[in-house]
Order: structure tokens, then sequence, then C-alpha cells
């Protein structure tokens, strides 16, 4: 895999699942190689973030675009620089502007260290970063792996993780007991096999649906599930 702005993985990391799990192995190939976009600056990830609170990605796509045109790098600072007037006109509105000085305030107080996550756990990240006006869990794990690009998040939070693991391994239901066998088995590769389940859950696979849904007696494509989790 090429590292450029995707998330990185190697070899090693796709044998070592395919070991552990053979119907994991075959889904991986069955789909090829998956890319995904980071974001490495840990600041822009969390504004890009708050940013898609409660909108489709098309919407997120097109208010951080107007963000990075009015800001021109988005940085503390000049995030800071600009009246809330100003931010809200972009398309974000008066609370996500809030969440959004609050971090960057903190940052340039000194309060907020964000180039020291780095040295920090995983468990202590998430920790710091769901502490965060505006950031809940879920918001700290992606940032984990989109943006720190740590190789050990399995999101329970993440609808569509969940799903994937039903389509893949054929349950109705995916209670917090069964999926964290599933943890313990990718580790320490978790962050690769959210990427397959993600993709699976988009429909990779077309031949697999979701048992829960049928159980239901629904059906809907897997395309339209977005996770959302905002903390006030």
């Amino acid at each position: 895999m090429p590292e450029g702005n995707c998330f990185h993985y190697d070899q090693a990391a796709v044998d070592h699942l395919a070991r552990k799990d053979k119907k994991l192995a075959a889904a991986m190939q069955a789909i090829g190689p998956v890319r995904r976009e980071v974001m490495p600056d840990l600041f822009q990830a969390l504004m890009h973030a708050i940013t898609g609170q409660q909108i489709s990605m098309a919407a997120q796509r097109t208010v951080w675009g107007r963000l990075c045109g009015l800001l021109g790098e988005v940085t503390p600072q000049a995030l800071l620089a600009q009246p809330q007037t100003a931010l809200q006109a972009l398309g974000l509105s008066a609370r996500k502007v809030d969440y959004m000085r609050g971090i960057a305030r903190q940052v340039v107080d000194g309060e907020l260290d964000l180039p020291g996550m780095a040295a920090l756990e995983d468990a202590e990240v998430c920790r710091r970063l769901a502490a965060l006006r505006g950031i809940g869990v879920w918001t700290a794990e992606m940032l984990l792996l989109f943006s720190l690009q740590r190789p050990d998040i399995l999101s329970y939070d993440d609808l569509a993780i969940r799903r994937g693991l039903r389509m893949l391994y054929r349950h109705k239901e995916m209670p917090r007991e069964r999926f964290e066998r599933y943890r313990r088995r990718f580790s320490p590769y978790g962050s690769l096999a959210s990427l397959y389940l993600w993709a699976i859950a988009g429909g990779a696979l077309p031949e697999l649906d979701d048992p829960a849904e049928r159980k239901k007696g629904r059906s809907r494509p897997a395309a339209s599930l977005k996770s959302t989790v905002t903390k006030d």
C-alpha cells in the first residue's frame, strides 16, 4: 500500500488477519486492497469531524471546502481570527462553531497538547479527546484511526462495523461480548479489520446481506449507513 494520504498497512498485517480468520481472509482476497484517506494534522481532523456531525458526507465536503477557503490553512490561530458570524455563514451551526473555537482556544492557551497525543496510549488519547466539548468516544476512536493511524482500533460504537461483522459472520445480533471476541481475534490489527468491515457493510461483497435486517423483514442499501455520535 502506498502511504500517501491513506491509512498505511503492510503485508504483515494482512497475513496476520488471514491466519487468524478464514472468513476475513476470503473477504480481503475478494475485495482487494482498501484505501481510506487520513488527515494527519490532529487539529484539522478535529475540526473536520465536528464539521461533519449530523450532516451528510456531501454536505460535510461542501462546508469543509468553504472553511478551508476562508482560513487558507485550518489552524487554531486562523480559526480564532474569524468572528462567529463569518464561520456560521459557511454553513456551520452556532453550536459547532462554539465547539471548534473552544478547542482552538485550548490549543492556543496551551491547555491542549495535540502533538503530545502521539506519545500516549490509545486509551489515554481516547479519554482526553472524548473529554472535549463536541467530541464523543466514537469520534475519538475515528481520530485515533484516521489521524494518528493507530493500528488496533475497532469501534463498538460504529454501526457500520457491527453491520459488517453481522454480514460476514452471519449473526442476527452483535452484542458487546461477541464483539469483544472479534476485537481480541483481530488484535493487534483491528484498524485494518475495520477498513474491510466498512467495505463489507458498504456493499463490497454484494452476495452478503445483513441477517439483522432480514430478520426484521426489511432491507436497505448498506451505503446509506452513517455512524454519527455527538457530544454536547
